[in-house]
């Protein structure tokens, strides 16, 4: 203030400027080029103006004193000067008193007519808004949103297969919308996949006589299992509650070479066909039960798939672009027995002959039976069919202002095998609106700091097909971009709980956006359980954001609201709009709750300096994983081994990620170079975790705490289990290979997070 006073003074009495005046020509969001950006050296003021008429720099030539002027109009300039200082000290005052409170959103604009021009939006507010302001903007823009209007209007245009003509007209409708958003990049990425459909045949099920073969009873089931084994197969049936690996263990019955009857629930489907696999049982049934799904029509078909991994299953680990020439290598999630799915009343005629009641234990209706009599046996053929097929998978993408080689990835399917309301509708929509709203707030001022990625996956349906197949086409490069996936598949299913399964990385900002978003029923924060983090569930197999954390080592998040009981109308063809909107009264308001929820945390990954993700949050995973570690230290010695090296690596990481946070906390945050490397070392936190030593190909699910396979700490610690139980069983050389890969992917993962090489503390 004093030195611009001083300037002030010199240049009115004849000395030379303290300062220079330097021009920039901004781009205006409406095309105009007059934008004039002065900047003051001496004291770093920036001053913005807009101008219709062009404008002429001009430095001022220093007045000279000569002498001549009168004492009168000295005492003028002074009493000037005088006032002015007043004023100005007046202003600062009221200026800091303003900026000590939240500051008020920048003045706007109204939303230009997205459909007049083909420029893309630019923020039109020359200052930075901050969070408060962000988002108390998202949440306006979001009640004004007609989320009720954007669900329907998806659901009349959502196919009813991936590939076909209804699914590329959607896509290109999304196209057109991220176009008319005037996102900054929009392009569709195109994959050729094998999709199993229902072949000509029909499927079908078939009670025998064991004595003569003579046919007791024949159904041809509606619904159909893609990827299930194309064959005809015969055996005794028998009931497995819900196929989990426990439910195998508490039979008192061997399935080998039967054809097992599970329920729907619980577990995805890929999964029970798997259990019943490794107990060499011929094939699979699965029903939806009375006591699980009350409302449901007896006769409704059933969809779903059984393979045992996500993405094109005949070109794992490759990504499935049209350019590229792999040998037929199916993979190793396939399984090697026919699955159907049935109706209720199809497995009440199959009960008829059955013998023994199921155990009450397992909450079934009375109609329930164990397993066929002796003289009664079934038969099943599956007669599905693969089909090439081309799918698009549609991004927009709004461009971070300062690193905009980072981003934030929402996605959604929108294909169905039924009416898919629930299933894809909520969700394309919400990634729609989600768009719409974030190119308006950028046109108002929003600046984010990284770039945001709206995507539409196709083939979801068939185990996140086209999600995957764009990982496997990027897996290189996009661990070290993308910093999160937050996934809006089956986001609105109930309006009583609201559930989250996320990577750990993730739950602080969780937790905080939690505390911000009103639940939509009771108007309280959804953060009211201080034990929340207890009942995070694990992301599934069946699950988008899946491949993303266990394939690529993204940090994801998926969430939903919902009842106590599964919503009963999921990959069924009574999926439909009017029914979701009668289980789901408040549809409206759960909606805008989703969107919000996604909402806040793209603002707050993108707007802030620093990546929020809370890299300390596996510490208490390796911790816990090394406790349980330590009951097996009489074991671990009598194999000629020590824990010590494991102990080390914990220490490790400990010392890593406390180093971190000091490096942080002593970091200048306008410093954007040192804000950069201390989050890329953050960003390695999940991808660390990927085994080194699987092969993508092979085990794509490589996440040695998400993944699955021996080289997860999961199955280092059954095997050690199993070895307690009987030596015999396991190989040790095969135990000793398990625990020293594990152990050195968590020193891997310290040594990435303490940065350079020289910054590595190992204590071994």
């Amino acid at each position: 203030m004093m030195d611009q006073a001083r300037s002030a003074i010199s240049n009115l009495f004849g000395g030379e400027p303290l300062s220079y005046t330097r021009f920039s020509l901004t781009r205006q969001a409406d095309g105009d080029h007059s934008h004039v950006e002065m900047k003051l050296s001496a004291d770093e003021e920036e001053v913005t103006e807009n101008h219709t008429q062009g404008h002429h720099a001009t430095v001022a030539k220093p007045k000279r004193w000569n002498g001549y002027i009168c004492y009168g109009t000295i005492a003028v300039i002074i009493f000037f000067l005088t006032g002015f200082m007043v004023g100005y000290l007046g202003y600062c005052k009221r200026a800091e008193t303003k900026a000590s409170c939240e500051p008020q959103v920048a003045a706007t604009t109204p939303d230009p007519s997205i459909s007049d021009s083909d420029d893309l939006l630019e923020p039109r507010a020359p200052s930075r808004l901050f969070w408060g302001d962000l988002r108390a903007m998202l949440s306006d823009k979001l009640t004004k949103t007609d989320f009720i209007k954007a669900i329907k209007e998806m659901n009349t245009h959502v196919p009813g297969l991936a590939g076909s003509q209804k699914d590329e007209e959607l896509a290109v409708l999304l196209r057109d919308r991220f176009h008319t958003y005037k996102l900054s990049d929009v392009w569709l990425d195109e994959h050729f996949v094998k999709l199993q459909v229902k072949g000509s045949s029909r499927n079908s099920v078939t009670i025998l006589n064991a004595d003569s073969d003579m046919s007791l009873l024949v159904m041809n089931p509606e619904g159909y299992v893609a990827y299930s084994k194309a064959t005809t197969v015969t055996g005794t049936l028998v009931h497995a509650n819900f196929g989990t690996e426990k439910d195998f263990e508490d039979l008192d019955t061997s399935v080998n070479g039967s054809i097992v009857i599970v329920r729907a629930g619980k577990i995805p489907f890929a999964e029970k066909v798997a259990n019943a696999g490794k107990l060499d049982a011929a094939g699979v049934l699965i029903y939806m039960d009375h006591s699980r799904f009350p409302v449901v029509n007896a006769d409704l078909a059933l969809f779903g798939h059984a393979h045992l991994g996500t993405g094109d299953p005949y070109t794992p680990g490759f990504p499935s672009f049209n350019h590229t020439q792999f040998p037929p290598s199916p993979s190793s999630g396939l399984p090697d027995l026919p699955v159907q799915t049935i109706s209720r009343s199809d497995a009440e005629k199959l009960f008829e002959h059955m013998e023994r009641q199921c155990p009450s234990a397992w909450g079934t209706d009375g109609t329930c039976r164990l397993h066929s009599s002796q003289s009664k046996k079934a038969k099943l053929t599956v007669s599905n069919v693969l089909k090439e097929t081309r799918i698009f998978n549609v991004f927009g993408a709004i461009r971070g202002f300062e690193e905009p080689d980072r981003y934030v990835v929402l996605g959604a399917q929108r294909d169905s095998l039924g009416l898919g309301a629930a299933k894809a509708s909520v969700g394309t929509a919400l990634l729609s609106e989600l768009a719409r709203v974030f190119s308006q707030m950028v046109s108002q001022g929003f600046r984010p700091s990284r770039s945001i990625v709206f995507a539409s996956w196709s083939a979801g349906d068939f185990g996140a097909v086209g999600a995957t197949e764009w990982l496997e086409g990027y897996l290189s490069s996009l661990h070290l971009k993308t910093f999160t996936y937050i996934n809006l598949d089956k986001a609105v299913l109930g309006t009583k709980n609201f559930k989250v399964s996320a990577s750990p990385l993730l739950y602080s900002l969780i937790e905080k956006t939690m505390q911000s978003v009103k639940h939509p029923r009771s108007r309280l924060p959804l953060y009211r359980d201080s034990n929340w983090v207890s009942k995070v569930e694990k992301l599934s197999i069946d699950n988008a954001a899946y491949p993303f954390l266990a394939y690529s080592g993204i940090p994801a998040v998926s969430f939903s609201f919902c009842e106590d009981t599964e919503y009963p109308y999921l990959d069924t063809p009574m999926d439909s709009f009017d029914l979701l909107i009668q289980q789901v009264p408040l549809l409206d308001n759960v909606t805008r709750a989703a969107a919000e929820v996604a909402g806040q945390l793209v603002v707050k990954l993108t707007h802030d300096v620093e990546l929020s993700l809370d890299y300390e949050a596996y510490n208490g995973k390796i911790l816990e994983f090394v406790r349980d570690m330590s009951q097996f230290r009489a074991d671990v010695k009598g194999m000629g081994l020590s824990l010590q090296w494991l102990y080390s690596a914990r220490g490790d990481f400990f010392r890593a990620t406390s180093k971190l946070t000091t490096d942080y906390k002593n970091a200048e945050l306008t410093n954007r170079f040192v804000m950069r490397a201390i989050n890329d070392r953050i960003m390695k936190v999940e991808y660390s975790f990927l085994s080194p030593y699987a092969s993508p190909r092979e085990s794509p699910f490589r996440h040695i705490f998400w993944g699955s396979g021996s080289h997860t700490l999961a199955a280092l610690l059954e095997n050690f289990k199993l070895r307690q139980k009987n030596s015999s069983t396991v190989d040790d050389t095969m135990l000793k290979d398990q625990l020293a890969l594990a152990t050195w992917t968590i020193q891997g993962a310290a040594n990435s997070l303490s940065g350079d090489i020289w910054d590595i503390d190992n204590e071994l």
